[in-house]
Formats: structure tokens, C-alpha cells, sequence
């Protein structure tokens, strides 16, 4: 059984740091996209930044400069990297796995970390 477990989420002043790490396990190929996506209260969820297996990232406008994407194929594991963090950045953190099997897209989800950017 598939499974992803985010950690590093907790809470943060602003214009701090955070670190967030998704592992995977329970798989025997390499997703074809990782990455994050977010919710805070009363709106819906959305994505954070995403990277596929050969490196290529995508981030929301809103990320662009004080976020960095990574991951580790060989671990199954994807990074996210928050710099500047500003209170609306606070939300619960998901981590998205994509497989493509014969193009059908086979998505799993994590349960969530909760980021808090407050003073």
C-alpha cells in the first residue's frame, strides 16, 4: 500500500524558516510528479510547487522566490524548502505523488502537516 508521511511542518515567526519532507513507501517505481499543495482555512486547496522525475519544477506565482522544490528519487522522498515565510502562508501542507501507468494518472496524497507562520 502506497503511503506518503510529510514531517517538518510547526509553527514559525515570520520571516523564518521551515523545511517539509515527504516519504514515500510501499512503492517499487518512481513517480513520475511530486510535490506540495496547500489549504488554509475557508479556502480551497491549492498548489504549492510540484517537480517531475527529471528535475523539472513548477511553482505558484505566490511561491516564486521563498520556496525551492526538491527531491530524491532513490529515497522516494520530495523536499520543500519556505524561506521569508509570511502569515499567509499558513496552512495545512500536502504532499502529491503522481504514477502514470498507461496514461492513467495515479495520484496519492499524504495526511497533511500543519504550517503556522505567526508571531
Amino acid at each position: 500500500q502506497v503511503q506518503l508521511v510529510e514531517s517538518g511542518g510547526g509553527l514559525v515567526q515570520p520571516g523564518g524558516s521551515l523545511r517539509l519532507s515527504c516519504a514515500a513507501s510501499g512503492i517499487s517505481f518512481s513517480f513520475n510528479v511530486m510535490g506540495w499543495y496547500r489549504q488554509a482555512p475557508g479556502k480551497e486547496r491549492e498548489l504549492v510547487a510540484t517537480i517531475t522525475s527529471d528535475g523539472s519544477t513548477i511553482y505558484a506565482d505566490s511561491m516564486n522566490g521563498h520556496a525551492t522544490i526538491s527531491r530524491d528519487n532513490a529515497k522516494n522522498t520530495v523536499y520543500l524548502q519556505m524561506n521569508s515565510l509570511k502569515p499567509e502562508d499558513t496552512a495545512v501542507y500536502y504532499c502529491y505523488a503522481l504514477h502514470l501507468v498507461r496514461a492513467v494518472h495515479h495520484t496519492y496524497w499524504g495526511q497533511g502537516t500543519q504550517v503556522t507562520v505567526s508571531s
